[in-house]
């Protein structure tokens, strides 16, 4: 791929908030309220670990998977929607197993529909699980 100049596409995630779509990369920084996001998906991260359900993982060949683009996608969508409305992401590629099992919790923590297709199937979280019964 290299020789031939293929790249492979970014992966990124994007949510619609007031007629506008927001769009995250992994580690973004070009959000104007980027700020905000981080310290949400931080505390979403502390409540999630709290359930004593969640698991990180220790050692991962993706960088920076604590700020995958679904997860600060999610927690624009959380500081920005009301808390009676579920939330619609889009992703580009397949979800990261990580990503999914934080969804779930959030879903769980937030009493919240969370749905997000990423790039095979429809993922609907509701009260920690999945639609897709974890097999992504």
């Amino acid at each position: 791929m290299k020789v031939k100049g293929i790249r492979n596409s970014p992966g990124c995630s994007w949510i619609e908030v007031d007629n506008s779509v927001h769009v995250f990369t992994v580690d973004d920084t070009n959000h104007p309220q980027i700020k905000k996001i981080y310290i949400k998906l931080e505390e979403m991260m502390k409540k999630i670990e709290h359930t004593g359900r969640y698991i990180s993982p220790i050692s991962s060949p993706h960088r920076s998977q604590k700020y995958h683009s679904e997860k600060l996608a999610f927690a624009f969508g959380l500081l920005s929607l009301p808390s009676w409305m579920p939330l619609y992401v889009m992703k580009n590629l397949r979800v990261y197993h990580d990503c999914h099992s934080v969804i779930k919790l959030l879903s769980f923590i937030t009493s919240r529909e969370l749905i997000m297709r990423d790039g095979f199937r429809f993922h609907h979280f509701k009260d920690g699980v999945c639609s897709c019964k974890d097999y992504w």
